[in-house]
């Protein structure tokens, strides 16, 4: 797995929860990782971070990490990502539409334990 796609998984991780409470439960990435993830959502997240990179290779240079971080951030409209200053003006608007065509994603524990989209 490449460091786009692995630093999007943490970013999914650390900022869903998994519902267990009143107030929302806990960060996934407190009791879930890779392996959770269900097989058919793996392979969604896998689809859309090699688009995004194949379509947005130029903007996005060597900064794999810090864009697949910003891309889960930017398209499910976090407080943070692309948009928030720490790309070039330019560059982060152009990341910004492109993470919003890709739609919101929300994750959810399944009964069997796994993680779906």
């Amino acid at each position: 797995m490449d460091s786009f796609t692995h630093a999007y998984i943490e970013a999914a991780l650390w900022s869903s929860t998994d519902e267990s409470d009143e107030q929302g439960g806990a960060p996934l990435d407190a009791n879930y990782g890779l392996d959770d993830i269900a097989p058919e959502t793996l392979a969604s997240i896998l689809a859309d971070c090699k688009a995004f990179q194949e379509a947005h290779a130029d903007d996005i240079g060597g900064e794999l990490e810090r864009a697949g971080h910003d891309l889960w951030l930017t398209r499910n409209g976090h407080g943070a990502g692309f948009w928030d200053g720490d790309w070039p003006d330019n560059v982060g608007q152009r990341l910004t539409d492109a993470s919003d065509v890709f739609g919101t994603v929300d994750l959810y524990v399944g009964d069997d334990g796994l993680i779906y989209s």
